[in-house]
């Protein structure tokens, strides 16, 4: 069964590179959930996220003479992603540093519900942790993101990022270190 999705990627692959976009729907739509829950989690923000996950996908169709058949193309949309991330990510601190608030429209407060304080406190508390990983470094953040909550595994996250295997640890360890350290002052 694996054998026969391989084919059929190469295949598509070497139609997207013909320029066939029914082709490159059928190629990147089973990792689309994927690349909006990373893109999510690294910024945050549903409609970012869906904004970098188009401008991830909008490269990748303009760059499509580069997708190689014989590599899988999740690295490549993962790889993509991630870039469009931080550029978004820049844009927000460029504008932090000019003055321009930022306001988030998707945060709501529970209003129904068996227990509203206790649904009130958990999102207040997932915020407050969503908030302290948004202040991480970028470069502790993206293994974080992939290795804890994206779910791959050490060894893919420093092949997308890179890096060694041993500094995606170092990276997790101070991330969560530095998150610890956050949540405890706050």
């Amino acid at each position: 069964m694996a054998g026969s999705r391989e084919t059929n990627e190469e295949e598509l692959t070497e139609r997207v590179r013909a320029g066939d976009r029914s082709a490159f729907g059928k190629l990147v739509g089973p990792h689309l959930p994927r690349l909006l829950g990373l893109a999510m989690r690294m910024l945050g923000s549903t409609a970012d996220a869906e904004d970098a996950v188009q401008a991830a996908l909008a490269s990748t169709w303009l760059a499509r003479s580069r997708l190689d058949p014989l590599r899988p193309v999740a690295a490549y949309l993962t790889t993509i992603t991630l870039n469009k991330c931080r550029d978004r990510l820049r844009r927000r601190k460029a504008a932090r540093l000019l003055g321009f608030s930022t306001f988030d429209a998707e945060q709501k407060i529970a209003t129904d519900g068996p227990d509203s304080e206790t649904l009130v406190a958990d999102r207040q508390e997932l915020v407050r942790v969503q908030r302290a990983i948004e202040r991480l470094p970028i470069s502790l953040r993206e293994p974080l993101v992939l290795v804890t909550m994206d779910g791959r595994s050490q060894r893919e996250a420093a092949e997308l990022l890179g890096v060694t295997e041993k500094t995606i640890e170092t990276r997790i360890y101070r991330a969560r270190r530095q998150l610890r350290a956050k949540l405890d002052l706050l």
